[in-house]
């Protein structure tokens, strides 16, 4: 690599700016004699023939004798060792921004000498951050580690994802990764040598071992965590979201008949006064049981008739609380605002526990009563939603057209679309024909 390509790679933005710009033509990129904003529109052959030309950067400098600009040399700076488009064109555009800030300070490569490298290099930090950048780019060029780019992707979706979920991504990601030592491929290897296929043939061994959907969901993860790794520039592409998705069946829990319903409240009512609360709260105001997990007092105001819910996303959304559960509600006056509404013991107060074992507890509660009921695996505490979505849409129907009753009910069940509002009342078979036993007689 020439000295001007090393002094364009670790050139520093915090020098004196002097505008020379009359001197010099600002640096340009040549992409392969093709327009790089149309690149998507290129046909798979001619973005290939582009990339088979040499990429490089140009620009001309006034010759102080005649006066006129004329072209200097191109500029590579090894930019073509790069084989993907977007890895040459950043590589070019860093070399261009430092290009530009160097003929601004008065760089001249007529004038170029030794004392060039002592201007910019002169400085003993300048020196010692140049050194540690070089030593940087040869780590590059080595690649980064299976294991250290599984460790990247852990560490910084552990700050997005919610509670809840960054336990269940942590653990496909490991599967993988447990499953790639298994197939005797080193941790210590570049996370390169990982190929669309690779993944392939783990994917289709989580499906001949378990399920479509465990396979679908372990495709989710594994290409959430390789887009990462595009979005760091670990890889220069995320192929795994060209893998296809298998259709699965979805898993519903039944609404539960009217006479279950009634004896389900009764039991609980008698023998589990908080699981009574947390089931009415599903019920009710249809939320989800680790929504009612997040719940804290301060997010009950009792007076407005309202409850602030912390989303998966972390955002805030206020829903009004029903008067039929404003009545069900005991008395949180004097509670700490920053208690738990739902615990164990009592309502309003301290749980030292994680969002999944607390929504996991209450399941296990419930599965007490549905051993009771003689109730199967189609049965839950989603069931209550469900059943009464059901309820409410029916009843509806009766004064509203299906648009109006659906529009109405959009706006408690909080669903983002009509068209999402539609498919779940299809899949709990919410929306039933009238009687039309009429339309059948001789």
């Amino acid at each position: 690599m020439s000295l001007i390509s090393l002094l364009l790679q670790n050139v520093y933005d915090n020098v004196y700016v002097r505008q020379m710009k009359s001197n010099y033509s600002e640096p340009k990129i040549y992409t392969g004699g093709v327009q790089i904003s149309n690149w998507s529109k290129l046909s798979k052959l001619e973005q290939k023939n582009a990339l088979k030309k040499d990429w490089y950067l140009y620009y001309s400098y006034r010759d102080l004798k005649t006066l006129k600009l004329v072209r200097q040399a191109p500029i590579k700076g090894g930019a073509n060792r790069y084989k993907t488009k977007r890895d040459r064109y950043k590589f070019l555009q860093v070399l261009q921004r430092n290009l530009s800030v160097m003929l601004q300070s008065g760089f001249n490569p007529y004038e170029y000498n030794s004392e060039i490298e002592s201007s910019f290099f002169g400085n003993t930090k300048i020196k010692s951050t140049v050194r540690e950048e070089v030593i940087a780019e040869k780590a590059e060029e080595k690649g980064t580690t299976i294991e250290d780019a599984f460790i990247l992707g852990l560490s910084i979706k552990k700050k997005v994802l919610a509670e809840s979920s960054y336990p269940k991504f942590k653990s496909k990601v490991n599967q993988f990764k447990r499953w790639l030592v298994q197939q005797d491929i080193k941790l210590s290897d570049d996370i390169k040598i990982i190929s669309k296929k690779t993944v392939i043939n783990y994917l289709n061994n989580v499906l001949l071992s378990s399920s479509s959907r465990n396979r679908n969901n372990s495709r989710t993860d594994i290409n959430s965590l390789f887009q990462l790794l595009e979005d760091n520039d670990i890889i220069s592409e995320n192929f795994v979201r060209s893998i296809n998705v298998l259709k699965t069946e979805p898993k519903r829990n039944k609404t539960y008949t009217p006479d279950l319903e009634v004896a389900l409240f009764k039991h609980l009512k008698d023998n589990d006064p908080i699981l009574y609360l947390f089931v009415q709260f599903i019920s009710y105001n249809f939320l989800r049981p680790i929504e009612i997990c997040r719940l804290k007092v301060k997010d009950i105001d009792v007076k407005d008739k309202k409850i602030y819910l912390k989303a998966k996303n972390k955002l805030v959304k206020t829903k009004i609380i029903p008067d039929i559960l404003i009545k069900e509600l005991p008395n949180l006056e004097g509670v700490q605002p920053e208690m738990w509404l739902f615990t164990p013991s009592m309502i309003g107060a301290e749980w030292t526990s994680k969002e999944n074992n607390k929504r996991d507890y209450f399941t296990k509660q419930f599965k007490k009563v549905k051993d009771k009921f003689n109730l199967g695996i189609d049965y839950g505490l989603y069931s209550f939603r469900h059943t009464f979505i059901t309820k409410l849409y029916r009843d509806f129907r009766k004064n509203l057209t299906p648009f109006e009753a659906k529009s109405k009910l959009k706006e408690i069940t909080g669903h983002s679309t009509m068209e999402a509002l539609e498919a779940y009342l299809r899949d709990i078979d919410g929306e039933l024909p009238e009687d039309y036993s009429k339309h059948l007689r001789h």
